[in-house]
């Protein structure tokens, strides 16, 4: 159960990445969905690579607060995080 309760915010997580780049989402719900990750990528003591992807989705959230990132890389990143939702859910 665990396991799908993460995986939705992955999923989540990843549409906001895909979607809302572009858009000026709030700085409440950016820094809500940056925490979350990094704490979740603190689970996996950064030893795989699905942690390495939390980490780099979270921080990609905190930075959006502040400064535009480049479509190409949340949209990377958001595939990778809608993925690994998806696969979550197996």
């Amino acid at each position: 159960m665990l396991i799908k309760l993460l995986g939705g915010i992955d999923f989540i997580a990843g549409l906001l990445l895909i979607f809302g780049a572009g858009a000026k989402l709030p700085s409440a719900l950016l820094l809500v969905f940056g925490i979350i990750l990094l704490v979740k990528s603190l689970f996996g003591l950064l030893k795989d690579f699905a942690s390495w992807i939390d980490f780099l989705c979270g921080l990609s959230f905190i930075i959006l607060m502040f400064f535009q990132i480049p479509v190409f890389i949340t949209m990377i990143l958001g595939i990778l995080i809608v993925q690994k939702g998806f696969f979550s859910f197996l």
